[in-house]
């Protein structure tokens, strides 16, 4: 065999089992040591694995988080259904939060032009909203972040402590047995801050972001009342949800058949 058909083997083993040893890569290909060893530094110089005492594992792999405009262009049909479910919770007279995330830019889309209060650090989520003339729009102050497009720092988290709320409406991009997470921690400070201030706490997320963790925990589970989402969750993250006494509203593709 030669070299490069090892190396595609060695990173098929390494997918399937997460490490492999020196000793494992001489019994699979029947080779030396030495040959063993120059193929890991051969796949380590690739960046492929990291080599490890006496074999190696797959490096980390973080899933890149697109700047705001690129993830509205794959916004997809579950994220739709599930901002539509949302935004039929809001009522007349009501005093919400919208973060800045895309799923609840769903949610701010679907809002009917009805009398009520929108809190919201969202650049996207205010223009959405200036739309509907009876809507009262709180835009929070504070440094942009350009790429995200969300308005962060003292000053909104500052202002946030002066509202008093019905209902929060929280993106996320991980959530688990860890709590919510989020890449990027100014965001997570602001959102924590969101939480706080609201009697009913609503997390969005689609059945992708179910059971996975990302860098910066904003909240615990026992912090949500109500998670809408797009699938029914397997049942251990059913009973995870139970466990922490959060409701579970499952939005179904034939909503978005209603209109």
């Amino acid at each position: 065999m030669y070299q490069e058909e090892r190396l595609v083997a060695i990173l098929e083993f390494l997918k399937k089992n997460q490490r492999i040893s020196v000793e494992q890569i001489c019994s699979l290909f029947d080779i030396s040591r030495d040959t063993a060893r120059r193929d890991l530094v051969r796949l380590e110089e690739e960046k492929s694995i990291v080599r490890t005492r006496g074999g190696a594992i797959l490096p980390s792999v973080h899933d890149e988080i697109k700047n705001y405009s690129n993830r509205l262009k794959i916004v997809s049909e579950e994220k739709k259904i599930i901002g539509k479910k949302a935004a039929s919770l809001i009522y007349p007279g009501d005093r919400v939060i919208l973060d800045a995330s895309t799923t609840v830019q769903s949610c701010a889309e679907h809002i009917e032009n009805m009398d009520c209060t929108v809190i919201t650090n969202s650049i996207n989520q205010a223009e959405v909203l200036s739309s509907n003339p009876a809507v009262n729009i709180q835009l929070l102050g504070g440094t942009l972040e350009k790429e995200h497009r969300y308005l962060y720092g003292s000053s909104v988290v500052e202002k946030l402590a002066k509202y008093l709320v019905d209902k929060a409406f929280i993106g996320v991009v991980g959530i688990s047995e860890n709590g919510l997470t989020i890449a990027h921690e100014e965001d997570g400070l602001v959102k924590r801050k969101m939480i706080q201030q609201a009697k009913q706490v609503i997390v969005l997320a689609d059945h992708t972001k179910l059971g996975n963790t990302d860098f910066f925990r904003f909240a615990d589970l026992h912090d949500i009342d109500l998670l809408i989402t797009d699938q029914t969750p397997p049942k251990v993250f059913r009973d995870l949800l139970d466990k922490h006494h959060v409701e579970l509203l499952t939005a179904d593709l034939e909503d978005e058949g209603d209109d």
